[in-house]
Parts: C-alpha cells; sequence; structure tokens
C-alpha cells in the first residue's frame, strides 16, 4: 500500500500506566506505517481517551487503544459515538477483551492484526449508561475491584487477582438481589452476580464456554452458593465457562436484566466500579468495529496460566 489517499490515519493512545504501557512502541509504529497506517499521537499531557476520541473524530480514520481492559472500558462510549474502528494493542495485566477475540499477546502481531486484517461488528454491554465490554457484576468480583490496586497489578500481574481474592474470599458473604428478565423476577441470596457481554473477564475467567463477543446476547449468572469454601470448587468451572451446569449457579442468555439490591452496592465494570444498583444492563448489538479475526470461538486461556477468582 503506497500513497496518501491509501493512508489512513490512527489516533494512537497508549496508557502509559498499564502494565506494559512504558513499552517501546517504535516497531510497532513500523508495522502500522507498512500496512498503510499512519499513527497521529497526542501530547504527552493528554490522557483522556474519551476525550481524544471525540476531538479526532473528523480527522482520524481509526482508534488504536494501548493497554488494557481498563483502558478500553474508559474509551467504549466514545468508540460507539464516533463510529470509528478500534485496534487492540494488548499492553494491560489481564486483556480479557483481547482474548475473547482471539487477539495475538505480542504487541507486534497485534498491530500487525490491526494493518491487514478488516474490521467486524462487536457488541456493547450497557449498565445505566455505562459502556463495557466484557462483564458486568455485584458482590464478590466488585469488591475485589475495590482490592486489587493498580501496584499490586503491575507487580505480580494475573497472580495479583489470585492474591486480593483469597484476601476476600473468607469475608464474603451472601447478599439478596432481586432479579427481573424477560417478564420474570426472582429473589435470591447470592455472593456474586455477573452479567457477560463477552466471553472472558478476571484475568482468567469464562463467562460461559459457548459466548461471543458479538452474539447479541448477555449472559448471566448468579453464585448462589451456602459457605465460601464452595467458591473454590468452583474454581476450575468458573475457567472454564461451565459453571452454569452446577446446582448452586443460576444461569441463563437475556438481551437485558435488572438487578435491584436492597441497599446500593457498587458495579464492577471490566474491572472498574463505575456505577451502582439498581442496576439496569442491556446489550448493544454490533455497537463498535473492531479489527480482529472472525474466529467464532477464541482459544481457551493456556493451561499455564494460574486460576483466579473473577
Amino acid at each position: 500500500m503506497s500513497g496518501a489517499e491509501a493512508t489512513r490515519r490512527a489516533l494512537l493512545v497508549v496508557n502509559k500506566k498499564a502494565r506494559n504501557g512504558g513499552l517501546d512502541l517504535d516497531a510497532v509504529k513500523g508495522v502500522l506505517r507498512r500496512g498503510g497506517i499512519e499513527p497521529v499521537e497526542p501530547h504527552p499531557g493528554e490522557t483522556d481517551c474519551k476525550a481524544l476520541i471525540h476531538a479526532h473524530a473528523s480527522t482520524c480514520d481509526m482508534v488504536i487503544l494501548g493497554g488494557g481492559d481498563g483502558t478500553l472500558n474508559a474509551a467504549a462510549q466514545a468508540l460507539a459515538e464516533a463510529q470509528l474502528p478500534l485496534g487492540i494493542l494488548p499492553l494491560g495485566t489481564a486483556n480479557d477483551l483481547a482474548r475473547s477475540l482471539g487477539l495475538p499477546a505480542d504487541p507486534l502481531e497485534a498491530a500487525e492484526v490491526i494493518a491487514t486484517v478488516p474490521a467486524r461488528p462487536i457488541d456493547l454491554g450497557c449498565v445505566n449508561g455505562h459502556y463495557f465490554f466484557n462483564v458486568a457484576s455485584i458482590g464478590f468480583s466488585a469488591d475485589l475491584a475495590g482490592e486489587l490496586t493498580a501496584d499490586l497489578k503491575r507487580r505480580l500481574g494475573t497472580i495479583g487477582y489470585g492474591v486480593a481474592a483469597f484476601r476476600l474470599l473468607r469475608r464474603a458473604r451472601p447478599f439478596t438481589v432481586y432479579i427481573e428478565h424477560d417478564g420474570t423476577v426472582e429473589t435470591v441470596r447470592t455472593i456474586q452476580v455477573s452479567v457477560g457481554n463477552g466471553r472472558h473477564y478476571g484475568g482468567g475467567m469464562t463467562v460461559e464456554e459457548n459466548a461471543t463477543v458479538d452474539d447479541g446476547l448477555l449472559n448471566f449468572y448468579s453464585l448462589e452458593v451456602a459457605h465460601w469454601w464452595r467458591l473454590l470448587a468452583l474454581l476450575p468451572a468458573l475457567r472454564r465457562g461451565t459453571q452454569g451446569k452446577a446446582a448452586d449457579v443460576r444461569a441463563f442468555q437475556t438481551t437485558e436484566v435488572i438487578l435491584r439490591t436492597r441497599k446500593p452496592r457498587p458495579v464492577n465494570t471490566d474491572g472498574e466500579l463505575t456505577t451502582y444498583t439498581p442496576a439496569h444492563v442491556r446489550v448493544l448489538p454490533k455497537a463498535v468495529q473492531v479489527h480482529a479475526p472472525h474466529d467464532r470461538a477464541p482459544p481457551e486461556a493456556p493451561s499455564d496460566r494460574p486460576s483466579i477468582f473473577p
């Protein structure tokens, strides 16, 4: 590809605070340029990716984000509003969306995908007006998001999820949630409720074994366990996405669900605490275009990754 007419301008935003956000990206930029993409980098002090996307929407042809799931979560709404294709450089700790999309973990290989693979539409989730890619949850996972510090993730990587989880595990207590979906209302006692848009989340967990990020559905599950130690027994199923088969796990698919609790509880979206219950969750089909392979069954997490609770 050559010539000014063939060159695509890409807003390149890198979260320097991401686990691998400090990598030298000169080689990545070289791959992009050879593929006919000219990176447009903001001034060093400009870090608000949502504002940057809106500011460059009329002058760029696409957006490339370097960071983890939190970086992508912060940009989700702006990407949907600007209708610019997204390229992902997985530079975070877990990179769950990248895994759901079957993207390579190596930044150079990811840049090659951006340069050569056409963008395809994927869904977004939305809870109380906050957009997300992977999952929205209340209960244990939200408590974990508050406990898992940036320093812990930077020092220990995905193992940090497990360290923080085991700190919280003995303190986990069931709470009451009222679940409204598809014309029914259910009252349950649960440790955690999760509503997934994608397939992977939580640094090694799977929402549902057959879920994809472009199926137009939300996958719901509720961990209605009597004792905290039961969560340990569920870990292998939570990793594979087969927890819905367990007797003490409620699971279903839907496109919209409302979650109410007796007192407001924080909602975790892609590792960030963004809103509180009552939580109105819905799917936004084909809301964003992403440069990713058309593989409807992304590979499982490598077997040598540590088992981590969401």
